[in-house]
């Protein structure tokens, strides 16, 4: 990486930090740098090393630079994909505003590729110093999303399940008190089993009224805690009460893809429309396929896609 573009995506890091009242703190904690490290990185005319002892110095690496321009949304390359106004990303946006505003707790219920967690980014980079996302993974048990909750909110006292649970709730309580709106977003939330649901209704329980926390997923998410309802499992029910009227259900994926489609041919976008199943593999394809037509001067075709993506 070149010098002049480390001091492009430095600059844009300060302004980031200067617009969001961010200490380097604040900063390091969000993006994943120790202070230290980015003291180097923001110092007067910075040539961007570290001295290692004696007389050498060693190169910060660039890996460091490309989190920072993630995280505040500056583009080290060419996009072939815009953001666009879709109904389900106007409708996550006023979700998650109106929960972090009143610290209520929300249900964002969508189907898979219909933005949920480009949304979420984009939330988040608006909200840095509120928004706390976690993604629940497939195997995640009660621990390890613990685990997760309290990375995001750099707990790191707590031996026992319960104190860890106190701890978040005290953490939470403490942003809002510091004049913070915190929201915890749990994304992917339909791979949360029935103790991690007891754990978030515990957590709503302590923190209601100061933090929002707000489960992103798709119908499953709703299924699976109806179905636990139903069996009347140890705090489902009333589980189930608490987010009741916070469900909020997307709209249904615009499989005609108009906000995205501009300037093809109508063969191509029929193609489009039978191959892509939701935004989510829209972007899959059209972003390969623009980078190499722009490549190799070519139009965008239906053979071109098949060249491009091996399809027969």
């Amino acid at each position: 990486m070149k010098t002049s573009l480390k001091k492009e995506i430095t600059a844009a890091a300060k302004n980031y930090m200067d617009a969001h009242k961010m200490r380097q703190s604040d900063f390091g904690n969000k993006v994943g740098l120790n202070s230290s490290l980015l003291t180097h990185i923001f110092r007067l005319n910075s040539n961007f090393t570290i001295p290692t002892g004696g007389d050498k110095d060693t190169v910060i690496a660039d890996k460091y630079f490309m989190k920072m321009a993630n995280f505040i949304g500056f583009e080290l390359t060419k996009s072939y994909w815009d953001i666009k106004a879709t109904p389900q990303l106007t409708a996550i946006l006023a979700t998650l505003e109106d929960a972090k505003q009143h610290g209520t707790t929300a249900v964002i219920v969508g189907e898979t590729g219909a933005g949920k967690t480009h949304a979420l980014r984009l939330f988040q980079r608006k909200n840095p110093m509120d928004t706390l996302i976690v993604t629940v993974g497939s195997n995640d048990n009660i621990t390890d999303l613990i685990e997760r909750i309290c990375d995001v909110l750099h707990i790191t006292s707590g031996k026992t399940r319960s104190r860890k649970l106190r701890n978040i709730y005290w953490r939470l309580q403490e942003l809002r008190e510091n004049g913070h709106n915190p929201q915890l977003i749990l994304d992917e939330a339909e791979y949360m089993k029935q103790p991690a649901l007891s754990a978030i209704k515990e957590i709503y329980d302590h923190v209601n009224d100061h933090a929002s926390l707000v489960l992103v997923g798709t119908q499953q998410l709703i299924e699976n805690i109806d179905q636990l309802r139903k069996k009347n499992r140890p705090g489902m029910p009333q589980f189930y009460r608490r987010i009741k009227f916070g469900i909020r259900t997307l709209p249904a994926v615009d499989r005609r893809y108009s906000l995205f489609i501009d300037g093809l041919s109508k063969e191509v976008v029929q193609y489009l429309q039978i191959i892509c199943d939701n935004y989510g593999e829209l972007h899959d394809v059209l972003v390969p396929v623009r980078r190499e037509a722009e490549r190799t001067e070519q139009e965008i075709t239906v053979n071109l896609i098949k060249t491009v993506l091996n399809l027969r």
